[in-house]
């Protein structure tokens, strides 16, 4: 019996950023890790996030492999690839990345433990990089996550209504992300 091909070529490493309080067990993003073995980037505090300390994080991850990555954002993950990638010098370890819900930083009502993250980066990514978006997340009205889409310079897909696709959008394992994944790494290959 032969088993069945990887999702993601093995040449590259997956590493998923979930965003503030971390990804639960019914998030496509813990089903993903599970299922296909792609990594979580850990960060210390997921209730207080501090951009500083995420973007550290991350350029950490990224230097313990020489492979180069594919980064699978959702929510406030979106925002450090941004933030990230407007900062630091190892942007050329990254092939492409998939950003699931951003959200909008810079709105009235954002919790004060999230404030540390306006003003929004909006750097054109120096990479491949798809923005996917719901028309009835509470967390980014539609337009405002195509703009930022255009600010990045990342394709653009609207997903109809679904919420804030996290683990409450009834997703499960998320084939139709997995297909947009492997697109995405297609493309940028």
């Amino acid at each position: 019996m032969n088993a069945s091909p990887p999702v993601i070529d093995a040449s590259l490493r997956v590493l998923l950023l979930p965003g503030w309080q971390d990804s639960g067990p019914g998030h496509w993003q813990t089903l993903w890790e599970q299922q296909h073995g792609f990594v979580r980037v850990e960060q210390a505090d997921w209730d207080w996030p501090r951009r500083g300390d995420w973007m550290a994080r991350l350029d950490e991850v990224l230097q313990e492999d020489a492979r180069p990555a594919v980064l699978v954002a959702h929510s406030l993950g979106c925002q450090l690839v941004a933030s990230w990638a407007d900062h630091s010098r190892h942007t050329d370890r990254v092939r492409a990345a998939l950003l699931v819900a951003p959200p909008d930083t810079e709105r009235e009502d954002l919790p004060p433990n999230l404030f540390n993250w306006r003003p929004m980066r909006r750097p054109r990514l120096p990479f491949a990089a798809t923005v996917l978006a719901s028309s009835d997340d509470p967390y980014c009205e539609l337009a405002r996550a195509a703009g930022l889409a255009a600010d990045w310079g990342a394709d653009f897909v609207a997903l109809g209504p679904r919420g804030h696709l996290n683990g409450d959008s009834g997703l499960g394992d998320w084939p139709e992300g997995l297909q947009m994944l492997r697109a995405l790494v297609q493309r940028a290959s």
